[in-house]
């Protein structure tokens, strides 16, 4: 099937997949923009509904057999991209679901639980050190991002397939934790222990909240231990996505030398 119309139907719902968190929602479906971010998915089992490609624009290929596919020329794809440099490729993908009771942990899991991000590039930047990291989950208890949102899939670089990711409320996040006797660890500059200082070797979920409120009351009060990252400056905190990755890869140093 070949699309030349910037007025087609079909074009108008993609600009609405890409734009509309209840769009998304009700149809069940987002956006998976470029070659690697379709391969990755496609590499943890996920297989798109539609894959457009742009023969003007597209340098490599896909190949595989999928329900539908479709070209379009080099302003169409430029209308439903969300990219400033589009490579040609896009994927319209069913919208994965998973639940706390679905994820299989190692025997000493390694989680990171970020609550109320609410900018993409961070939820993304997040994502990929999680990917990075090896790390089991991520618990996003009550985001106030969408996690399918296109921008998020594209600043963690497709890293949202591969890490298995559950959106969850506080309380269910906690109970499930405390069940599987997983530590709660809260990232605050309020803390009076230094994050390196501590023992990250069993099982662990690190909690970060965002960088002008932290993390809420929830889990201030419900954490195991509350650990800093020392500052020196003058600023008063750390973009969240940096401060999750220095504390991870504490973790993933200790686990490494034992």
């Amino acid at each position: 099937m070949d699309i030349t119309s910037l007025q087609n139907p079909r074009v108008k719902h993609i600009v609405k997949l890409r734009d509309d968190k209840r769009t998304r929602a009700k149809d069940g479906l987002m956006l998976v923009e470029g070659y690697d971010e379709i391969q990755l998915a496609l590499a943890a089992g996920h297989r798109p509904q539609t894959l457009l490609s742009s023969p003007e624009l597209a340098s490599r290929q896909i190949n595989g057999d999928f329900p539908e596919s479709i070209t379009v020329n080099r302003a169409v794809f430029e209308k439903i991209s969300y990219r400033d440099n589009p490579d040609g490729w896009m994927g319209i993908f069913p919208i994965p679901h998973t639940s706390l009771n679905d994820l299989e942990l190692s025997e000493s899991p390694l989680i990171i639980l970020a609550e109320s991000i609410e900018k993409p590039g961070n939820l993304g930047a997040i994502l990929r050190t999680a990917d990075a990291a090896g790390v089991d989950a991520l618990l996003l208890c009550d985001p106030r991002v969408d996690l399918w949102n296109p921008n998020v899939v594209r600043a963690s670089r497709g890293a949202v397939f591969s890490v298995p990711v559950v959106e969850s409320d506080n309380a269910s996040a906690w109970k499930w934790l405390k069940t599987r006797k997983i530590r709660t660890l809260a990232a605050t500059p309020s803390a009076a222990v230094t994050y390196s200082t501590v023992d990250l070797c069993g099982p662990v979920a690190i909690a970060v909240g965002t960088e002008d409120e932290g993390l809420t009351e929830f889990w201030m009060s419900n954490a195991d231990l509350k650990v800093k990252i020392p500052m020196t400056g003058k600023v008063n905190s750390l973009n969240v996505s940096v401060s999750t990755a220095l504390i991870v890869y504490e973790a993933v140093r200790q686990r490494s030398s034992r």
